[in-house]
């Protein structure tokens, strides 16, 4: 079993949505609060339920700062708003 770095606080993930060889995000924009995300590395897995959607200035860092809650966020363009992206928050399941 390989040992994963300890993944608490704010894991932060930013992707393209479109124009590009690999789009990963390019469904962002279709997800909706309470939707599941499984965050997946080898044999390391955890499960969040989105709790935020919104806009955001493309100068806006402050969603992906150093957090105590378990979260994962999201980030993206925002199609043809060169000024904007989409974020998406969610926290971590508790089971």
């Amino acid at each position: 079993m390989k040992k994963h770095q300890k993944t608490n606080g704010n894991v932060g993930l930013a992707a393209h949505n479109r124009g590009y060889k690999n789009n990963y995000f390019k469904d962002l924009k279709k997800v909706k609060i309470d939707d599941e995300i499984i965050y997946k590395c080898d044999d390391f897995e955890k499960k969040y339920i989105i709790n935020k959607i919104e806009i955001i200035e493309n100068t806006d860092w402050s969603y992906l700062e150093k957090t105590d809650e378990n979260k994962i966020t999201l980030i993206t363009c925002v199609e043809n708003e060169p000024n904007y992206r989409r974020c998406v928050q969610a926290v971590e399941e508790i089971v």
